[in-house]
């Protein structure tokens, strides 16, 4: 489908723009980036880069022509590629004004909810010259900064130091182990200090760019009105990133007041002595891991036959196997059939299984996406999920909905991407969200970072060939105390092409990135196994692993 190239809007005051000269000819190759056209605003002039790659397949708006912000001017394809209906671009006439409300304001976009996705698409907005406002009925940064990633990666790194100290006997650091003592007090003040720091950098970011911050439920009244605290504000876009909320399952006694969410694991001021994980996913097994080394008893019930199902097979195994070598019991297959509060606390009785008793449960079976504030709007909705396009453009066309409320890639980081592409077509672009390689990490000991498709998926439809390569072979691995695990390559046998990277061991959760760079770049796996890597470093395995599905790994045994 042909690019469509708009007028943009180069300041939040800008109507119209003026077009001064073409940069490139009609049929001429242009680049991402390239200057395409000059333009004369009522300010300066600027140039007009391109936002895709292809031919300048035709020109709407010639030289001399003044259009309204967002009109299409032109179109970027392939050769020969229809574009369409044309229609011509040449108007003086302004857009259409939004009445706004007498008890609000208008905007140019309006921002429901201030999680990773709306955060984002509020600062990229304003930045695009919008005068946007974003509404937040909690504290910004959503669930990822409040109650999810941080807070979690936060008691993590406390585990970790606990596992170092408890031992480190093998390196000749001698702890008496009975005066370590873990304090859950001080490390929730820790994470709430995290926290605030953080969520206090979004409120300045938002700041500075001049983003109009209200404090409440935003609701979509109309596809140009968003209510907050009882007042109308009017808005050419509306970008709706609600988020999401735990899931719950409906099972007899999930009720129960011993019953949590990590939203209420997180804010724990004691470490139960019996812990029940229900769901063995990212959640489970990350929170599951950190009472474990505070203290907890942990035993994680997962309905499917491995934890973390939607990784690569060796990698669910070997962090099982790791997991149970740290006293977590995990139990697959298992499916809970009722819980039962007592005295004694809780009994989580299984389908022809035995009875798991427990002081506290977590319930971590994955999270749900929250529409509470965009159902006014009619949105088509999917499997509770709404529907969007690859430019994040629900179906009612001036509404966009980024991040978890699509159910596209319920990550942080995809998010980010989501709201940039949302922002970026309310105002007036043409961005397109690419799903394909967005990398996974768990952040246990030892860490978890996949991309791409695993083996099984890969070996669906095409020959491929794996390259493997262990911690337990690599310096700065063994250095560090740190040998378990692996890095796995999987490419397509004819041509090379890097089709997955999953990794089990220190430092997978940093390392993935640069396999996210080598996928995105299309770089092979001949490539791969010609770029020089530093040396002591955990990142050798994915150079080595490489060199291994390319035959000619030097630091593996002869196959």
């Amino acid at each position: 489908m042909a690019s469509k190239v708009i007028m943009p809007k180069a300041g939040m005051a800008m109507e119209e723009g003026k077009v001064v000269k073409w940069l490139v000819k009609e049929g001429q190759k242009v680049e991402t980036g390239e200057p395409l056209l000059e333009i004369e605003t009522d300010k300066v002039n600027m140039e007009v880069e391109s936002t895709a790659s292809g031919v300048l397949l035709k020109i709407l708006a010639q030289e001399g022509d003044t259009v309204p912000v967002t009109q299409v001017i032109g179109y970027i394809g392939a050769e020969g590629e229809s574009i369409g209906e044309e229609a011509p671009a040449k108007t003086t006439e302004k857009k259409t004004e939004i009445a706004a409300d007498k008890s609000g304001e208008e905007y140019d976009v309006f921002v429901i909810g201030g999680g990773p996705a709306g955060y984002v698409a509020a600062i990229r907005a304003a930045q695009l010259g919008g005068k946007v406002a974003l509404a937040e009925k909690s504290v910004v940064g959503g669930t990822c900064l409040n109650r999810g990633c941080i807070p979690t990666k936060t008691y993590l790194k406390s585990a970790e130091i606990l596992s170092q100290i408890t031992s480190s006997a093998y390196r000749g650091i001698s702890v008496d182990k009975k005066a370590v003592a873990f304090d859950m007090k001080q490390a929730r003040k820790n994470k709430a200090d995290v926290v605030t720091r953080l969520t206090n950098g979004v409120k300045s970011l938002l700041k500075s760019n001049g983003v109009a911050v209200f404090s409440g439920t935003g609701i979509a009244k109309s596809a140009h009105t968003v209510e907050v605290g009882g007042k109308i504000y009017s808005c050419r876009s509306i970008i709706f990133a609600g988020g999401s909320m735990p899931g719950r399952i409906g099972i007899p006694g999930i009720d129960s007041r011993l019953v949590m969410t990590s939203d209420e694991a997180l804010e724990l001021e004691e470490v139960p002595t019996r812990l029940a994980v229900i769901g063995g996913g990212v959640i489970g097994v990350e929170m599951g891991l950190a009472f474990s080394e505070f203290g907890s008893e942990v035993t994680i019930i997962e309905m499917m036959d491995r934890i973390v199902p939607n990784m690569d097979e060796e990698v669910s195994a070997t962090l099982a196997q790791e997991l149970k070598k740290k006293g977590v019991t995990i139990m697959t297959s298992a499916r809970l059939k009722q819980i039962t509060e007592s005295a004694k606390g809780l009994s989580l009785e299984l389908d022809g299984g035995p009875v798991v008793e427990a002081d506290k449960a977590l319930l971590s079976i994955g999270r749900k996406p929250d529409l509470s504030g965009i159902e006014p709007l009619g949105v088509t909705v999917e499997k509770g999920r709404v529907k969007v396009d690859e430019h994040m453009r629900t179906s009612v066309s001036n509404v966009y909905a980024p991040g978890d409320v699509n159910g596209l890639c319920m990550l942080a980081h995809a998010a980010f991407k989501m709201g940039e592409v949302a922002a970026e077509n309310a105002m007036g672009g043409d961005a397109v969200f690419e799903a394909k390689n967005i990398p996974s990490c768990i952040y246990t000991m030892p860490e978890v970072g996949a991309i791409g498709l695993t083996e099984k998926q890969a070996a669906q439809n095409r020959e491929i060939q794996v390259g493997r390569f262990p911690f337990g072979a690599n310096g700065r691995a063994l250095a560090s105390g740190e040998g378990a695990g692996f890095v796995k390559v999987i490419t397509d046998k004819k041509y090379g092409e890097i089709l997955g990277v999953h990794i089990v061991g220190p430092g997978a959760a940093e390392m993935i990135n640069e396999a996210s760079v080598l996928l995105h770049m299309e770089v092979t796996v001949d490539e791969l196994a010609n770029i020089v890597h530093g040396h002591p470093t955990f990142s050798e395995c994915l150079y080595e692993a490489g060199a291994d599905a390319a035959g000619k790994c030097i630091h593996l045994p002869k196959k």
